[in-house]
């Protein structure tokens, strides 16, 4: 080979290897910006950490961790660390009954007590006051419609579930809301509740044969690749929780705390039970899959989950159209947009116009200062990172 066809070669590869470098580079610079954006809130204490990750409907874009996982052992926070996602396990567990749906197991036009007859007969208040409850029966029983999207009249939670959401096992839960009278005529208002999404994935367990977290497991977690999301983590993923903090006397630094809605410890499975509406733990990662296997219609890697017609019921609005709330089945929606929070500041939404999914994970009770403003912050550096390299 002569010497002009070597250095022809050389040039080749090396052109080639350039070109497999360049997406690398960029993402790290692209991450160090996300990084950077964040990192003023942990200087001043406001924020503890946060992992942050953008993706589109095909790949991870970017992924960050910022801040300690563990201030006190200066632990710092990992991109695999894990987090008490809370009521981002709500869109989960729906998607989950839709997939029955999907089956023609569940009509989300049903009453519940089609499936649950301890729901028949369930009464409304109409009057309460400290003397006296005056009950009515509602003008439709509750669907199934109603408890996906929070119209149903059911409370928060029920007396049964003190002190933490976990201690009783899902069927005993979703008996003490039937045996609960409705606030509200279904239908007549919105009002966030944990009993309805509970309810939801009992309709799973009795439609499906099986527990509520082993559907899970067995029909989203194993086929997404979601390993580490689950109610009960091990000893090796409670060790990668992030520590939980709060603000600190005078509203001035943080300071530790426990997840008050759950029992320690969390491995424990004789005590704990599954709460379908926010007692999921989980990763920046496994969240990402289960927002792309929705931003791509219901499919992932090849196998279908959902179909598009329950994808859509899912991330569309599903509260009647007089109602200030614009909620669909598990998600708070917009035009273009669907996703939820979690009660210790998670938060995870697609943004269908610009094709991109944002998962920010912080373990907050609150925030001192301007820490609340650190969520913001990221998504407007994401956006304006990812918006112009796509143009």
């Amino acid at each position: 080979m002569s010497q002009a066809k070597v250095q022809r070669t050389i040039i080749s590869i090396l052109f080639l290897f350039v070109l497999q470098l360049a997406p690398v580079c960029l993402r790290a610079q692209t991450a160090e910006k996300l990084a950077a954006s964040v990192q003023p809130f942990v200087d001043r204490q406001e924020l503890a950490g946060a992992v942050m990750l953008v993706a589109d409907k095909d790949k991870v874009l970017a992924a960050e961790a910022v801040g300690w996982a563990d201030i006190a052992a200066q632990k710092p926070m990992q991109t695999d660390s894990m987090f008490w996602i809370a009521s981002q396990s709500k869109p989960i567990t729906v998607a989950a009954l839709m997939m029955l749906a999907d089956e023609g197991k569940v009509n989300v036009e049903d009453p519940v007590e089609k499936y649950l007859p301890e729901f028949r007969g369930q009464m409304l208040v109409v009057e309460k006051d400290a003397e006296h409850i005056l009950l009515r029966r509602p003008g439709h029983p509750i669907t199934v419609k109603n408890v996906l999207s929070h119209t149903s009249g059911l409370p928060f939670k029920s007396a049964l579930e003190e002190p933490t959401l976990d201690l009783f096992p899902l069927v005993a839960r979703v008996r003490s809301y039937a045996m609960t009278p409705l606030e509200f005529e279904p239908d007549s208002k919105y009002q966030y509740s944990n009993a309805g999404i509970n309810t939801a994935a009992r309709i799973i367990e009795v439609e499906a044969g099986m527990s509520f977290e082993r559907f899970l497991d067995e029909r989203l977690f194993q086929p997404l690749g979601m390993k580490h999301t689950t109610f009960w983590p091990s000893d090796e993923q409670v060790a990668r929780i992030a520590k939980s903090y709060k603000p600190g006397p005078g509203n001035k630094g943080l300071e530790e705390t426990t997840i008050g809605q759950l029992y320690y410890p969390l491995t424990d499975r004789t005590q704990r039970f599954p709460m379908p509406a926010g007692g999921l733990f989980s990763t920046a990662h496994d969240m990402a899959r289960f927002y792309q296997m929705l931003v791509n219609g219901g499919e992932l890697d090849g196998k279908r989950y959902l179909s598009k017609t329950a994808v859509k019921q899912l991330t569309s609005r599903q509260t009647p159209p007089e109602l200030p709330q614009s909620y669909g089945f598990g998600f708070c929606v917009s035009d273009n947009t669907f996703g939820h929070g979690g009660a210790y500041s998670t938060n995870s939404f697609a943004d269908t116009q610009r094709g991109l999914i944002f998962i920010w994970l912080v373990q907050h009770a609150g925030f001192p200062g301007e820490g609340g403003k650190a969520q913001g912050v990221f998504r407007q550096a994401a956006i304006d990172t990812f918006t112009a390299s796509s143009q």
